[in-house]
C-alpha cells in the first residue's frame, strides 16, 4: 500500500519516530512537583474575560459579525481562546526547550537510549500541544461559567486549540534551534505581541480596512476564525482554508526541527 500524500511531507526521521509518548512521560515526571504552574491557565483566562465582561466590554456595546451580533465579551472570548493556546504551546516550544538542548543537554542523554530525533520532536511538540489543551480546557469552563458560549459546537474548539499548538509548537522549536544565547528570546514577545494584537483579537476584520489582507496573514487570525466559527455554531468553506494555513505551519515547523535537530545532536 502507498503511502499517504499527507505522511508524504513528514521527514523520514520523524516517521521512523517510535517511543515519542517517553518524551511525554518525562515532562510529566517533571511537573508532577511543580504543578501549580499549569493553574495559571486557568486564572489568566478567568481575570482576563472578567475584565472585558465588566470594564471594556461595557464601554464598547455590541459588535456585529456577519449576521450575528455578539456582546463584545462574546466576540473576544475566542479569540483570547486561541491566543491562550498559543502562548501555551511557544512556551515550552521556545525556552523549555533552548534550557534542555543548549544547558542540561537533556537531548544528548536521550539519543543515547533507543530513541532518535523523531522521538525527541514528536515528543516535545506532543508535549507543548498538551500543555497548550490544558489552558484551552481552563479557558472554554470559564467562558462557559460567564455565559460566553453561544452553541454546543463550541466543544470543536478544542481540537482547534490543539491545531493551532502544532503549529506554533512546530515553528517555535524550530526558531529555538536557530537561537544562540537567552537574550535572543526577546524576538519571541516581539512576535507574538504583534499577533496577539492585530488578529481580529478585538476588533472584526472589516475594521481594519485595506489592510485586512496583512491580518490575514496572521497563523494566529486562522485559529481565532475557527474557534469563532465553532462558538457562533456557524460552518462556510472558508474553515478549510484556516485549517490548511495551520496544517502547513506545522508541517514546515517539523520539517525544520528534524532537520536542525539532526545537525545539533548528531554532527
Amino acid at each position: 500500500m502507498s503511502t499517504m500524500p499527507l505522511l508524504r511531507i513528514v521527514p523520514p526521521v520523524v516517521r521512523a519516530a517510535r517511543r515519542p509518548q517517553r518524551m511525554l512521560e518525562r515532562q510529566m515526571m517533571c511537573y508532577r512537583n511543580t504543578w501549580p504552574i499549569l493553574l495559571s491557565g486557568f486564572f489568566e483566562p478567568l481575570f482576563y474575560l472578567l475584565s472585558i465582561r465588566v470594564g471594556i466590554g461595557k464601554l464598547v456595546g455590541d459588535v456585529t459579525v456577519g449576521n450575528h451580533v455578539l456582546t463584545y465579551a462574546e466576540f473576544v472570548a475566542p479569540a483570547m481562546m486561541a491566543s491562550s493556546a498559543m502562548n501555551g504551546a511557544v512556551y515550552d516550544s521556545t525556552m523549555n526547550v533552548f534550557h534542555k538542548l543548549k544547558y542540561a543537554r537533556t537531548y544528548d542523554a536521550v539519543l543515547a537510549t533507543p530513541m532518535g530525533i523523531g522521538d525527541v520532536a514528536l515528543g516535545e511538540i506532543g508535549w507543548a500541544l498538551v500543555r497548550g489543551l490544558l489552558y484551552a480546557t481552563a479557558f472554554l469552563m470559564t467562558m462557559a461559567v460567564l455565559g460566553l458560549t453561544s452553541s454546543w459546537w463550541v466543544l470543536i474548539s478544542l481540537p482547534v486549540c490543539v491545531l493551532i499548538g502544532f503549529a506554533f509548537a512546530a515553528v517555535g522549536m524550530a526558531s529555538t534551534t536557530y537561537m544562540r544565547a537567552w537574550t535572543d528570546f526577546e524576538f519571541v514577545p516581539t512576535v507574538t505581541m504583534p499577533l496577539f494584537l492585530f488578529s481580529a483579537t478585538f476588533y472584526p476584520v472589516s475594521s481594519y480596512g485595506s489592510w485586512a489582507w496583512v491580518v490575514q496573514l496572521s497563523p494566529l487570525y486562522h485559529g481565532v476564525a475557527l474557534i469563532r466559527a465553532a462558538n457562533a455554531g456557524t460552518a462556510s468553506w472558508g474553515i478549510v482554508g484556516h485549517v490548511v494555513f495551520l496544517l502547513t505551519m506545522a508541517f514546515a515547523g517539523l520539517w525544520v526541527v528534524s532537520r536542525r535537530l539532526q545537525f545539533l545532536l548528531l554532527k
